[in-house]
């Protein structure tokens, strides 16, 4: 299974992934799963019939100073990405 990373955080308006390849964003978290999603399959990181864990680290730097010592783990992701098998061979 291939591995991807991230980092994750809040802008206050939406919720931003990058990695120092790629850059994307949306308000919910459910919209940035599937902007991953089609990204990585796009660029064909993840071709048919691949499997590739997707893990989001919170970038801790974004948070409060006094509240870190509280979230060491604050909010870490895993997905899972199955490139679809094309059913026009």
């Amino acid at each position: 299974m291939k591995k991807v990373e991230f980092i994750i955080f809040h802008d206050g308006k939406e919720w931003v992934v990058s990695n120092g390849v790629m850059s994307l964003s949306d308000p919910t978290l459910v919209g940035l799963d599937a902007k991953i999603c089609g990204a990585l399959k796009r660029e064909g990181i993840v071709k048919p019939g691949e499997r590739a864990r997707i893990r989001m680290a919170f970038d801790m730097g974004t948070m409060p100073q006094w509240i870190r010592q509280y979230s060491q783990h604050y909010f870490n992701r895993d997905i899972i990405i199955e490139g679809e098998e094309d059913k026009f061979k």
